[in-house]
C-alpha cells in the first residue's frame, strides 16, 4: 500500500482508467475541482476514461446529472451505471415478467420500457429495489418489517452501495435494503460493483486499467475481484472510519481488500 501525493506518478503505466463517480469526482453537489484537473490531464495523454457509477439509473440520466454540474461533455463519452445494466435485464423479462418497485420517485426512468408491468409486491414476480422511498429514507426498521413476508420472491438490487454522502450528509442507498433481504433470508441479484458482469463493459483483456475509487466495499473489491489495480479516495464514504482510526491497514483487513494507492482526494 502506497500513498500517492500526484496521480501522475504512475499514469502511464496504465491505458484505461475507470473512475467512480460520487465521493470522487463529485459529492452528490459540486463536481471536484482536483478530480477534474485529472481528468482533463488523462485526457491530453490519450487515456481511456470510463465512469463506472453505482447509480440506480440509465447512464443518460447521470450523464445530464453532470452536466448540469458544470462537467463539460467532451469527458462523458463513457458513462456506465449500475441502473443500465440492471434495466438491460429487467427489459428481458430476465427475473420475471412483473414487479413491484422499491425506491423514490426519482429512479423510474430505469424501468421506463416496461413500466406497464409494475404491480403491487403482492402480486409481482419480482421486488425491484432502487434506493428507499422518500418518506421511509432513513429508518432500516420499516424495510425490515415490510419485507419479511415476503422473501420468496427475488430482489433486483440496482445500486449495491450501503450509503453515500450528499455533502456532509450520509444517506442510505438500495445495497441497505438488499442486505436486510438477505438477513430475512431472501435472494437477491445484485448489479454494479464490485460484481465482475459490470465491468465487461469498461475494458479488454489486453487494457492494462486502473480503478479508483471510495468506497472499499464496492470499488476497491471490485477491482480486486478483477485483479486490476486500485486507489483508495480516502476522504468519501470512510472518511468517519478514517477519523476514528487512521490505520488503513487494519481498514483494509475488515473489509477484506488489497489497497494498492491512496489518496486523500484525486489528485494529479
Amino acid at each position: 500500500m502506497r500513498e500517492l501525493n500526484h496521480l501522475s506518478e504512475i499514469s502511464n503505466n496504465y491505458d484505461t482508467f475507470i473512475i467512480d463517480l460520487w465521493g470522487v469526482v463529485h459529492n452528490g453537489i459540486k463536481l471536484n475541482s482536483k478530480a477534474m484537473e485529472v481528468i482533463k490531464n488523462l485526457k491530453i495523454n490519450s487515456k481511456k476514461v470510463v465512469f463506472l457509477s453505482n447509480a440506480p439509473r440509465p447512464s443518460l440520466k447521470v450523464i445530464n446529472f453532470l452536466l448540469k454540474m458544470g462537467m463539460e461533455k467532451k469527458y462523458l463519452s463513457s458513462v456506465i451505471t449500475s441502473g443500465e445494466a440492471a434495466m438491460y435485464a429487467i427489459n428481458q423479462n430476465k427475473f420475471g415478467k412483473t414487479f413491484f418497485h422499491l425506491g423514490p420517485p426519482r429512479d423510474t426512468s430505469v424501468f421506463d420500457k416496461v413500466k406497464k408491468n409494475k404491480t403491487n409486491i403482492d402480486q409481482c414476480d419480482f421486488i425491484l429495489c432502487t434506493g428507499l422511498f422518500d418518506d421511509h429514507n432513513d429508518n432500516l426498521n420499516y424495510y425490515r418489517e415490510f419485507l419479511k413476508k415476503h422473501t420468496s420472491k427475488k430482489l433486483i438490487c440496482t445500486n449495491p452501495d450501503l450509503t453515500v454522502h450528499r455533502g456532509n450528509v450520509q444517506e442510505l442507498c438500495a445495497g441497505s435494503i438488499a442486505k436486510i433481504f438477505e438477513e430475512l433470508g431472501g435472494k437477491v441479484s445484485y448489479f454494479g460493483k464490485p460484481h465482475p458482469e459490470v465491468y465487461n463493459l469498461c475494458f479488454s483483456k489486453n487494457e492494462k486499467v486502473l480503478a479508483i475509487g471510495d468506497n472499499l466495499r464496492t470499488d476497491i473489491k471490485g477491482a480486486n475481484n478483477l485483479n486490476l489495480d486500485c486507489v483508495f479516495i480516502t476522504h468519501g464514504v470512510h472518511i468517519d472510519e478514517i477519523n476514528k482510526s487512521s490505520d488503513l491497514n487494519n481498514l483494509s483487513e475488515t473489509y477484506n481488500v488489497k489497497i494498492d494507492f491512496f489518496q486523500k482526494e484525486l489528485t494529479w
